[in-house]
């Protein structure tokens, strides 16, 4: 399924005893993911392994199974939405403007000072002329308040007539 150690589970092995495998929320949740979005054959095996971790979620106790529960659900729910094909007219400023978005996608890349970040492009079209747009988010500060971070190009219409915003607090 593509579960990392320390990432996704915990392996324990004494050297006196039998070791243990512990799960980890984070592999639970991405069990869950595979049995809804991974192939035919990984659907399958994720779909039992987490049937398994929620029927001993349910031995532990109500409490325990409520909470295996949610991390499952929450992780079913991952990527479930879709940008691309979307459409719809907005009216910006008074005038109305027709957005489709052609494709994209989000992957967590390393900034300045090893902060991880979530770039999200987005390749859409803004009444008929296609550009690519990217938003970066980080978090930032004493308080690590999320941060959102979009630049408008120079060779946008608009980024002609107005000075670029920089970060933005969330």
């Amino acid at each position: 399924m593509g579960l990392e150690e320390g990432r996704h589970f915990a392996v324990k092995m004494p050297e006196c005893r039998d070791g243990y495998f512990s799960i980890l929320r984070e592999g639970l949740a991405y069990a869950a993911w595979h049995s809804i979005h991974g192939s035919s054959e990984q659907q399958r095996l994720a779909a039992r392994f987490v049937e398994y971790i929620l029927q001993r979620a349910r031995e532990e106790g109500d409490a325990v199974y409520e909470k295996a529960k949610e991390i499952v659900k929450e992780g079913k729910e991952r990527g479930s939405l879709r940008l691309e094909g979307f459409e719809k007219k907005v009216e910006v400023d008074g005038r109305k403007h027709e957005v489709k978005v052609v494709g994209g996608g989000a992957k967590f890349d390393e900034g300045r000072g090893c902060e991880l970040l979530l770039r999200i492009k987005i390749t859409a079209e803004v009444d008929g002329v296609r550009r690519e747009y990217e938003i970066t988010y980080g978090r930032r500060g004493r308080n690590n308040e999320a941060v959102g971070c979009a630049y408008a190009r120079s060779d946008a219409p608009a980024a002609r007539r107005q000075k670029p915003r920089g970060y933005r607090r969330l």
